[in-house]
């Protein structure tokens, strides 16, 4: 059971760190902190109009991320 939640805790975690590439440098700039949590990703953004924008495509970048890791390791993502 440990190792089971130690694995999926270590592919969220590489979700996160592929989230510059996922998004690309111009999001990735107003990006200030993030940070995953029980499978969620939440991610600071500087830029509350860019914030907006992210959140009506989560679904597709929480799909990318999980496309890039090969498993379901992020099941939602919030914006701050």
């Amino acid at each position: 059971m440990q190792d089971e939640y130690s694995d999926r805790a270590n592919l969220a975690l590489r979700a996160s760190a592929l989230w510059p590439e996922v998004v690309g440098p111009g999001v990735n700039r107003y990006t200030t902190r993030r940070w995953v949590k029980d499978g969620v990703l939440h991610v600071a953004i500087s830029s509350a109009s860019l914030r907006g924008e992210l959140n009506m495509s989560r679904r597709a970048i929480i799909n990318r991320l999980n496309e890039r890791v090969g498993a379901e390791a992020i099941t939602e993502i919030y914006f701050h």
